[in-house]
């Protein structure tokens, strides 16, 4: 605890606050001796690296540096350079956090501005850090195992399904040679269906909406072509806009919410499958039916999600993807493709070139306006305004 004051006013670590969170701005201003404030769970190696350039003196995650879930080193590089850690605060700190005011951190982990205190966490120590990653290398190493072992038996059963589509229902809808959308009900399609809006008039791609997500594809006013998912979760104006219905079944045939679509009176087909993931479903469906390329938006999938057991990252999911191999496009890639970024000087250029023309249009003007030629119109004019300017000043 060398770092703590022992000579200041009022006791404790001493510095800038910096508000280094998401939605912050102090990451710019970080500066040697600041307080950064973060709110990362199980800090990576490059993050850390990003907080050491700055070279502050203490950084305060409101969520832990390491949750046991993945061996990660973020939290060692730090300790070794003697940045003083505290985690734990919780997000109530960033309601109370004023970015660029003096705080002071306690020996206990308590953060104060001035008298007041903001919030309180927990000091990381090097031991305490050890211990969290060894943990977590054997959890991480007992969850692969768990996971792949896991792997092997949904290739045992759904080998045909996986191969040859063996299941897959014929639904009737167009998509072979067609680009496919699948949007599943993730924390972020709502918002990842909006940016598609070009890719969708440009290509308009076959839609398919998995379990709830087919209510916001209504809501933003684009019909979905196919829906996937159990009917219970969905909307009865969704169910009923004219698209097709794909119940996911077990093995046996039995599909949840079939009494509601018959209660409805809409038609529907099944697509029996070890997995109980819609979205699965959808893309293996968008696959075998020819789909030329497959955007899915809301279900993002990584190794990192795996790593970090995600439960969405399964193991069937995984070998869907794999299946899919290059036609598979995460909606963010596509987004990102329709978004022009333009920078100040380009900015500049066009405000440069509005001028110009509209310039050019009151000389056209003038001088096609009179009983002389155009250059005896523009002197004329040029004469009268000087005459006026030079009355003013007389």
């Amino acid at each position: 605890m060398s770092l703590f004051s022992r000579t200041a006013d009022l006791p404790g670590l001493q510095g800038t606050l910096r508000d280094c969170t998401s939605g912050g701005k102090g990451a710019r201003r970080l500066r040697a001796g600041d307080i950064a404030v973060i709110n990362a769970a199980d800090l990576s190696r490059r993050d850390a690296q990003l907080l050491l350039d700055a070279r502050p003196a203490a950084v305060i995650n409101m969520s832990r540096f390491s949750t046991g879930a993945v061996p990660n080193f973020g939290p060692h590089m730090l300790l070794e350079s003697d940045v003083l850690l505290v985690e734990g605060t919780g997000p109530e700190l960033g309601a109370a956090l004023k970015d660029g005011k003096k705080a002071r951190i306690t020996e206990d982990g308590a953060i104060h501005m001035g008298e007041r205190q903001l919030g309180a966490g927990h000091v990381v120590t090097t031991e305490a850090a050890e211990a969290t990653f060894t943990d977590a290398q054997q959890s991480l190493v007992d969850r692969m195992e768990a996971f792949f072992g896991n792997t092997i038996q949904f290739i045992h059963s759904e080998g045909p399904l996986l191969i040859d589509g063996l299941g897959i229902p014929d639904t009737g809808a167009d998509i072979n040679g067609r680009k496919a959308l699948v949007v599943s009900p993730g924390p972020e399609h709502r918002n990842e269906v909006k940016l598609l809006r070009n890719f969708i008039r440009e290509y308009d791609p076959v839609i398919i909406g998995v379990d709830a997500a087919a209510d916001t594809l209504l809501e933003l006013g684009y019909k979905p072509d196919l829906i996937v998912g159990n009917p219970a979760g969905i909307g009865a104006d969704t169910l009923r806009s004219g698209a097709r219905v794909v119940l996911p079944a077990d093995p046996d045939g039995h599909a949840a919410g079939l009494e509601r679509i018959q209660d409805l009176g809409v038609g529907a087909m099944t697509f029996p499958a070890a997995t109980d993931s819609a979205t699965d479903l959808a893309l293996l469906l968008a696959d075998y039916h020819g789909a030329q390329i497959i955007v899915n938006a809301g279900s993002p999938f990584d190794l990192d999600g795996v790593f970090g057991n995600d439960p969405d990252a399964t193991p069937t999911a995984m070998l869907t993807r794999a299946k899919l191999g290059r036609r598979l496009v995460d909606a963010t890639a596509i987004s990102d493709l329709y978004t022009v970024r333009t920078g100040k000087g380009l900015a500049w250029l066009w405000a440069v070139l509005g001028l110009l023309v509209a310039l050019a249009a009151i000389v056209l003007i003038v001088g096609l306006t009179g009983s002389g030629g155009f250059t005896d119109n523009l002197i004329d004019t040029w004469n009268s305004i000087a005459l006026t300017f030079q009355g003013w000043f007389q």
